[in-house]
């Protein structure tokens, strides 16, 4: 019987049948994904073969997983050249950001939009808890909302608070399956909340010593929408680790940047100190953001080549 994975618990899955019926499944013996070093074979999103093990209890075994569309993943957090597949087949990615209370770096909003380049995921960046920004912070989304439109993302400003964007967010994600992610405290849960109130999920604060977000998902977990569509809502993270983008692909994930690469004098150039730099050049002459050529520098630097 086939099915779709709508929660990973680690070694249970939960998967929603092409019967109607919910079932507790697991797999079959030790499932090996060739070429993918991944912590979950099965991830949410994925669709899967089961056989049912017992109809009373509705529990079923996973015998087959069916090749993805696509993924968006991270670095395991506990071993970083392992992936963690956040979610599988998705239509689009949605990150929360925020300019305060907790505030998301810049940084941190590159390696999710580079990650979602990597595994060809349209990518959308929610600016939320607009109620509380004053000048500084509404002067600097303009300045990101110019930034990342130029290069072709949807940015958006919202807040549950007081409903705006709300609206143009649930047009977003009608009839589409949309991945959630952001960190901790900046209002995924909330969001699900206000614009699906029958979903019923646990909220908290920011935690007030740290300004860190509080962790109310613990695991990846799909959700059936009024009127069609699916998102996936996931654990806050604190961290984007990239994993299997080489130093020299990185440029290519830079929208900006992949335009120019036919410009510079060397094919291997890294845009780092090589002569006839295209995309230094654009950097230097305000022709791209500064800032995005600052993320990737410090992208670069990070990526360690490490075979496995």
């Amino acid at each position: 019987m086939k099915a779709l994975i709508y929660k990973s618990t680690g070694s249970w899955y939960v998967a929603g049948a092409e019967d109607g019926q919910v079932y507790n499944a697991r797999l079959k013996g030790v499932f090996k994904m060739e070429g993918l070093n991944s912590t979950n074979p099965v991830a949410v999103g994925d669709e899967v073969d089961m056989d049912i093990e017992e109809v009373a209890e509705n529990t079923a075994i996973i015998t087959n997983i069916y090749d993805r569309k696509n993924y968006m993943v991270r670095a395991s957090p506990h071993h970083r050249l392992h992936h963690h597949i956040i979610a599988s087949n998705l239509d689009q990615a949605l990150l929360f950001a925020t300019l305060k209370d907790p505030r998301t770096s810049q940084g941190f909003i590159d390696r999710f939009l580079v990650s979602a380049e990597a595994y060809h995921i349209p990518a959308i960046v929610v600016f939320n808890k607009s109620d509380i920004y004053r000048k500084k912070e509404l002067d600097k989304f303009a300045e990101l909302k110019d930034i990342y439109e130029a290069i072709g993302y949807k940015v958006l400003l919202a807040s549950m608070q007081t409903g705006q964007g709300g609206e143009e967010i649930r047009d977003l994600l009608r009839d589409k399956t949309t991945l959630l992610s952001g960190h901790s405290g900046v209002g995924k849960s909330t969001f699900i909340n206000t614009m699906f109130p029958q979903m019923g999920l646990r909220t908290q604060e920011v935690s007030g010593w740290s300004g860190k977000g509080m962790h109310t998902t613990t695991f990846a977990e799909m959700f059936n929408l009024p009127g069609g569509g699916k998102i996936i809502d996931t654990p806050g993270i604190r961290e984007y680790g990239l994993v299997d983008i080489p130093k020299q692909e990185l440029s290519h994930y830079f929208p900006e940047m992949r335009r120019l690469l036919g410009n510079c004098q060397f094919n291997n150039c890294l845009h780092v100190n090589e002569p006839g730099c295209a995309v230094k050049y654009a950097a230097e002459h305000s022709l791209m953001a500064m800032d995005r050529y600052v993320s990737y520098y410090a992208i670069l630097e990070s990526i360690t080549e490490n075979k496995y």
